[in-house]
């Protein structure tokens, strides 16, 4: 394949991931059909399947990039940050500012995939659950060196904390999304702040 049509090839694939991101996040796998992806993109099956493997392929480079999304905004804000406090109250502040933003693309698209990918689609639910993993190991760290540095309560454990956080940022996700009540986001960030604090060695 020649240059050109290798960056055309490129060009066309982001455009369809673009396209079918928030497409796949709002409707999920098994609400959003060929037609669909036709529709929002303008482009043909020749043209979508040309560029992928199947309907999957797409599927997990559409979640890729709605996370990629969220995982930019936290970077940003933990690179920022300077304590390791400061870096774990990082997430509650990045989600107070996109959160808005993730609803209008469909919501949390970790916790919509995790929903319905576990019975629909195993691959796909195994990226989500990677993603998890590795949310959950980087406050785990933070938590360690934190107490290395003598910012946070030797007996903090880092596990618990950790999943604690991520379950209630993915569990007020689903109710706010549901109930279309951000509040349940909101109060429970509150509840993330206070329980940082609650870690911090005074």
């Amino acid at each position: 394949m020649k240059n050109d049509d290798k960056s055309k090839s490129q060009k066309t694939k982001h455009f369809i991931i673009e396209k079918t991101a928030p497409l796949f996040n709002k409707k999920g796998y098994a609400g959003t059909g060929l037609s669909d992806m036709e529709q929002a993109t303008g482009l043909t099956k020749g043209s979508i399947y040309g560029n992928f493997k199947n309907k999957d392929d797409v599927a997990l480079h559409a979640f890729r990039h709605n996370v990629q999304f969220i995982n930019n905004a936290f970077e940003n804000e933990i690179k920022n940050s300077v304590t390791y406090i400061d870096k774990l109250h990082a997430y509650s502040r990045v989600y107070r500012s996109i959160y808005r933003q993730v609803e209008m693309n469909g919501g949390c698209p970790i916790a919509n995939t995790i929903v319905e990918a576990d019975d629909t689609n195993p691959d796909l639910n195994k990226w989500a659950v990677s993603v998890l993993e590795q949310w959950k190991n980087r406050i785990i760290k933070f938590i360690s060196k934190g107490i290395i540095a003598g910012e946070i309560k030797e007996d903090t454990n880092g596990l618990s904390i950790a999943t604690i956080i991520i379950s209630i940022i993915e569990g007020s996700n689903i109710v706010a999304k549901a109930t279309c009540d951000v509040s349940y986001i909101l109060n429970s960030l509150d509840h993330i702040d206070g329980l940082i604090e609650s870690i911090r060695k005074k």
